[in-house]
Order: structure tokens, then C-alpha cells, then sequence
């Protein structure tokens, strides 16, 4: 999509240099989102006659307001990737969003024990903030690699490094303070607001230099432009191309409610279930929040390498396939969560190591589903629509998360090992299913994931960790 855009020159390891610039801005913003991530629940259900006091609700109301504030926060970037394209432009856009949240964290700092009201409105602020943000900063990441470019599934997997490094630091700071009695919830939600502050400050400081046009002005103005100014009706390829990224939402909305369980279920499941202790240290239960970025940044590398070979190779293997593949392996982790079940049910405790191979399988699915989701994204949607469409992408989530907080409440009553040995099953018969549906999608791609321009043996992210 850089076609006609003035790109700064320049690259590190062999990408455009204002990638990472996003990657940076993207990493801290994460740092904010993952960090009240982690301890919203366990801030919620705290009592509030503990030594570190919370508002005391009982597991199944906390699951449930999760399930709302992460649907939500995956609903509101269709509307700001609309305001985008047509009015804002994703840079501009990307600034307000990251100012909004930066409030709402130290709104919810502010209410945290005191004001129930006031932590509901330092959600609100967080959900608002994000849909300015979150399809605008994805978009522009697309925006630096031209159509056909070989090295756009590797760009947004070192991309989604950003995102996942911040995931990863930000329970060991946010969960840490938070946890701690001699601290509190509210320190945690405040480094939090931190976190957002810094990635405005990056973006501010340094966009211009790196990534000169991209972002600047709205998607439908550019469209326009090249249609020799008048709104072009969409194309009989177009339509077709809408119409896959329409049925993969399905199989994403499934992988992203089994996968969000991370942040409700078994979260909870390492605070109560899980024997957390080492020699005479017992690891903070928000700290395996940590697990799953720290294998996507051990393993980002990898696969982004290993989309690269496969195109030099002529073996690239299309987007539907990616991610059947993804369905499979986050079905496999949620095997080994069945057998933490009846490590639980037998000693009392599961051990820990259950807990870190699923969430390296449920990594492993994650990276042939998320960043080549946002890749697909911005290769078959249309130019004037690409952000309206990142923000119908991150919508799914919205339907997942509120799917992921209903399935964590189910367990309540049917207990984890149904809810895990069920989401396995179930992942693996939509896997056989989309890859019965393949090649139809295949074929409705038109050829938007052939390959014309393949980089040499050094572009590879292989040193990008």
C-alpha cells in the first residue's frame, strides 16, 4: 500500500526504518493495554478488607465485566478506523487515541477502592482511546510495503514483537506493583498510564523523520485522488477479496475466544489451582501473563523467517492455511491445560509447567493467525477501506472477548477440565473445516498474495529478538 507515498530512505535488517518506530510505539501502548490487563480481575475479586484491598466481587461478576471491557475494546476501532479514513488519518487518529487512554489508566488509578464510578469511567476513557488507536498504528505498518512485497507477513510479525514485548514487560512492572500490599492496585494501573504516555511521546518526537507521508492523510482522500477524483464503485475482485476476509472472521473470532482465556480463566486458574512457589519465593499469579510474549518474541523471529524462506522457495503457503494451522496448535495447548486439570485433581495443585507449554502452543497459534491476520488485512481490502476493515478485524475481537468472558463464567459450573478438553476438540473441527475451505478462498484472493518482489537472504528478521 506505499504505492505514491513518500517514504523516508533507509533501512535496518532489512525493513523500512519507521516499522520500527511503530514497533516501538505499539510496544509501550502494550505495555499500557497487557498492564491493567493483568491485574483487572485479580483487582476486582481482591476483598475489601484485605492487606491489599479491592472492590470484593465475587469471580463470576469480575469475569463478566472483563468479558464486556475487552469485547468493547475490540468493538470501538470499526469506529475509529472509519473516522480515519475519512477524516482524521491514522496518524493524527493514533495521537488522540494514545492522549484518551493514558487518562483512562490514571482515571482508573484514581478510583481504584474508592470510587466505583470513577474506575468505570477510566474504562470507558480506555475503550474510547483504543479504537483511535488500535487499527491506525496496524494500518500504517502496512502502509510501508508496496503490493507483492515478499517481506509484508515478516514486517507485521516483527510488528506483533512490539506488541507481544510489551505484553511481556508489562505484567512484571504493572502486576508486581499491583500485587504488592505496600504498593497497590493503583500503582499498578498508574505505571500503566506511564506506559501509554511514553508511546504518544515516540510518535510525536519522531514520526516525521521515519515515516514521512504514511498516516498523514486519510485513506478515502488518497482513493479518491487516484481514481482521478471521483468515489470508484468497488470491483467484482474487490468483492470477492472482502468476502474472505469476512469468512476468516469466524475462525479468528473462535481462536480469539479460546485464546483470551489467558486473561480471565487461566489467570485465575494460576492464582488459585497452580502450585506457584520456587524453593521459598511463590511467583506472582499476574506474572504468567508474561509467558505468552516472552515465546512471541523467542519464536516471532523463527516464523517470520520461515514466511520469507518459504516465498524465496515458491512453496509460500497461503493465508487460510496459516491459520487452520494456528487452530491446531492452540487446540494442542489446550490439551496440556486438561492435563494441569488432573495434575490439580491428583496432587492438590498443578504444577506450573502445564501452565508455560500451553501457553507456548497457544504462541505457536498465535503467530500463524494474529500478524498474518493484519497482513491479509491490509492486502485485500481496499485502499479507501483499510482501516475501516483493520477496525472490522479487531471487531471480531470484540465478539470473542465477550464469548471468552462467558466461557470463563461456564466453568464455574462445569468445571475446567470440560472447558478445557472442550475448547480443544472444538478448535481442531473448524481447523479441518477451513481447510476444506482453502482453496475456494484461494481463489477469491485474485492473486493478492502473489509474490513479486522477494528479498535477499539478508532481509530475513532472523536477528530482530
Amino acid at each position: 500500500m506505499s504505492d505514491g507515498l513518500n517514504i523516508p530512505k533507509g533501512e535496518f535488517l532489512g525493513h523500512p526504518k519507521g516499522l520500527y518506530l511503530l514497533f516501538g510505539t505499539e510496544m509501550w501502548e502494550r505495555v499500557s493495554y497487557y498492564g491493567m490487563r493483568a491485574i483487572l480481575v485479580l483487582s476486582m475479586v481482591a476483598a475489601t478488607q484485605a492487606a491489599n484491598p479491592g472492590f470484593g466481587w465475587s469471580r463470576e461478576a469480575a469475569l463478566e465485566l472483563y468479558g464486556w471491557y475487552t469485547g468493547l475494546v475490540y468493538f470501538t476501532p470499526l469506529i475509529g478506523g472509519w473516522l480515519a479514513d475519512n477524516y482524521l488519518g491514522q496518524r493524527k487518529a493514533v495521537i488522540i487515541g494514545g492522549l484518551i487512554m493514558a487518562a483512562g489508566q490514571f482515571t482508573l488509578a484514581a478510583g481504584m477502592t474508592k470510587d466505583i464510578n470513577i474506575f468505570y469511567a477510566g474504562l470507558a476513557l480506555m475503550i474510547v482511546g483504543n479504537g483511535l488507536f488500535k487499527p491506525n498504528i496496524s494500518t500504517m505498518a502496512g502502509d510501508l510495503y508496496p503490493v507483492g512485497d515478499a517481506r509484508r507477513d515478516a514486517a507485521f510479525t516483527i510488528f506483533y514483537m512490539g506488541v507481544n514485548l510489551g505484553a511481556f514487560i508489562a505484567p512484571l512492572v504493572c502486576a508486581t506493583l499491583g500485587e504488592n500490599p505496600n504498593y497497590g492496585w493503583k500503582y499498578g494501573y498508574f505505571a500503566a498510564g506511564c506506559g501509554m504516555l511514553l508511546s504518544v511521546v515516540i510518535q510525536l518526537l519522531l514520526a516525521q523523520r521515519y515515516l514521512g507521508d504514511v498516516g498523514r492523510q486519510p485513506a478515502a482522500q488518497r482513493a479518491k485522488a487516484r481514481s482521478g477524483g471521483v468515489k470508484a464503485p468497488l470491483t467484482d475482485d474487490e468483492r470477492d477479496r472482502l468476502k474472505v476476509i469476512f469468512m476468516l472472521f469466524i475462525f479468528v473470532v473462535l481462536f480469539w475466544a479460546a485464546y483470551e482465556q489467558a486473561g480471565g480463566l487461566m489467570n485465575l486458574y494460576a492464582q488459585d489451582k497452580t502450585d506457584r512457589m520456587l524453593g521459598g519465593f511463590e511467583v506472582p499469579a499476574g506474572w504468567f501473563q508474561s509467558v505468552n510474549p516472552f515465546f512471541i518474541v523467542l519464536l516471532g523471529p523463527l516464523f517470520g523467517m520461515l514466511w520469507v524462506r518459504l516465498a524465496k522457495s515458491g512453496k509460500s503457503m497461503p493465508t487460510p492455511i496459516k491459520m487452520m494451522s494456528g487452530l491446531l496448535l492452540t487446540g494442542v495447548g489446550f490439551l496440556f491445560m486438561v492435563g494441569a486439570a488432573y495434575d490439580q485433581s491428583a496432587h492438590g495443585k498443578a504444577s506450573m509447567m502445564w501452565l508455560v507449554l500451553a501457553y507456548m502452543f497457544h504462541t505457536m497459534g498465535e503467530l500463524c493467525i494474529s500478524p498474518v491476520g493484519l497482513s491479509m488485512v491490509t492486502k485485500l481490502a481496499p485502499l479507501r477501506l483499510v482501516s475501516v476493515m483493520m477496525g472490522v478485524w479487531f471487531m471480531t475481537n470484540a465478539a470473542a472477548n465477550k464469548l471468552a468472558g462467558m466461557i470463563g463464567a461456564y466453568a464455574e459450573k462445569a468445571g475446567e477440565l470440560t472447558i478445557f478438553g472442550g475448547l480443544a476438540v472444538t478448535l481442531a473441527f473448524f481447523a479441518f473445516v477451513l481447510w476444506f475451505l482453502s482453496g475456494t478462498l484461494v481463489d477469491w484472493m485474485h492473486g493478492a498474495e502473489n509474490i513479486n518482489k522477494i528479498p535477499p537472504l539478508q532481509v530475513e528478521p532472523s536477528g530482530v529478538a
